[in-house]
């Protein structure tokens, strides 16, 4: 059986996950790493997610979906629908993060759940707001980050808009959902009664660009939308990608202390004493001769030595790293951070561990991702009180 083991901060907990793709998966994710019992809700093809590999097992599904078990319902069906409300009756959550109108067609809004299940928290996440004029629009992490603004601050100066390389909105807005449930059980503890939990990607996104924002604000005829890899809301420098020996190192002098320590490292006491080096817009104003000088000195060593030093003189920077050298880190495994978990199709998956550490609990190892469907008997077996008498388990 793929459960959590009954150990964590939120064993005891059972979740019900109805969630697709990323944002509803990785809420889901959370709560059963931290051991709740998460039952991962699926059409009998499984989430679309698995299959968006080009006819392969999807990596992510794996991420996503371990340490759950899966139970496939067909919701189209009353089997389905029968089976759906009774495992919500015997949960403290559910997820989702269908289409608007979805769950309310199928006949398993809110309002229906909530009065079968009083203490259900029912966690909702979508793209726009209920109370949103683009509400019924579709919606995905590409075109919220188009709509939000996110585009418009990524790139380079001479280029047009660009996304972030990462779903960063999908999973804004899984922990944001997480967050809000977490908040309504808290609430349950004293009323005893459960809640609904809306999050829109398009509301939590834009608390991530709150600099942009100000910088906007402070000079809206002046403000520069997009830098690279550079700075456009501070008046600091360096602050960019440097060359290397063997790739590119990230350097940034965030204060003018910074720049202080950074010019040591370097081996540069001579910059470290020129006042007219000293503050950040002044470096600004002579980037290209701050950013030469800096280049003169990355480029000459290893990514490896550059880090070194700058850590020894208290300098944010760090390597530019590429995925293959993220998942084989040893410091992320030695650390629970990734663990490398069996496939029967894909071999090993490296698998995140919970970013959170509690003092009180021990740090709970994922567990292999179900196959599509693996745990419905036995789940449906225990609920079968529930359930209409004469149904099919072919008919869920």
């Amino acid at each position: 059986m793929n459960a959590a083991p009954d150990c964590g901060p939120l064993a005891g907990l059972r979740v019900i996950d109805l969630g697709q793709v990323y944002l509803g998966p990785y809420c889901g994710l959370m709560f059963a790493l931290m051991g709740a019992e998460v039952i991962k809700v699926e059409p009998p093809g499984g989430d679309s997610i698995r299959g968006i590999a080009g006819g392969r097992e999807n990596p992510a599904a794996m991420m996503l979906n371990s340490s759950k078990q899966s139970v496939t319902l067909d919701l189209g069906s009353e089997g389905g629908r029968s089976a759906l409300l009774a495992l919500a009756d015997s949960a403290d959550v559910l997820i989702e993060n269908f289409r608007p109108g979805t769950m309310e067609k199928l006949g398993l809004g809110w309002e229906t759940l909530c009065a079968r299940n009083p203490r259900l928290v029912m966690g909702s996440g979508k793209g726009y707001a209920a109370d949103s004029v683009y509400r019924d629009a579709p919606a995905m992490d590409f075109p919220i980050q188009a709509l939000t603004g996110l585009m418009s601050v990524t790139g380079f100066p001479d280029g047009p808009p660009v996304k972030c390389g990462a779903a960063i909105t999908d999973f804004l807005g899984g922990i944001h959902l997480f967050g809000g449930i977490m908040a309504a059980l808290h609430a349950r503890g004293a009323t005893g009664r459960g809640d609904f939990v809306q999050i829109a990607m398009q509301d939590v996104t834009h608390h991530a660009l709150a600099s942009n924002i100000a910088s906007y604000l402070l000079a809206p005829d002046g403000f520069a939308d997009r830098a690279g890899n550079s700075q456009a809301v501070l008046k600091v420098a360096p602050y960019d990608l440097f060359p290397a020996r063997d790739g590119q190192v990230a350097i940034m002098c965030l204060n003018d202390r910074h720049w202080q320590q950074l010019t040591r490292a370097m081996g540069r006491p001579d910059l470290a004493e020129d006042p007219e080096l000293a503050a950040g817009p002044a470096r600004c104003a002579r980037r290209a001769q701050v950013d030469g000088w800096v280049t003169a000195w990355t480029s000459s060593q290893t990514r490896a030595e550059i880090f070194a030093a700058l850590s020894s003189a208290h300098v944010p920077g760090a390597p530019v790293r590429t995925l293959a050298e993220v998942v084989s880190d040893d410091d992320m495994r030695a650390r629970g951070m990734i663990h490398d978990l069996p496939h029967p199709d894909l071999g090993t998956v490296p698998v995140p561990g919970l970013p959170m550490r509690f003092a009180a609990h021990p740090q709970v190892a994922p567990i292999p991702a179900p196959t599509v469907g693996a745990d419905t008997a036995r789940i449906l077996a225990a609920l079968e009180q529930d359930l209409p008498s004469a149904q099919s388990k072919d008919t869920y």
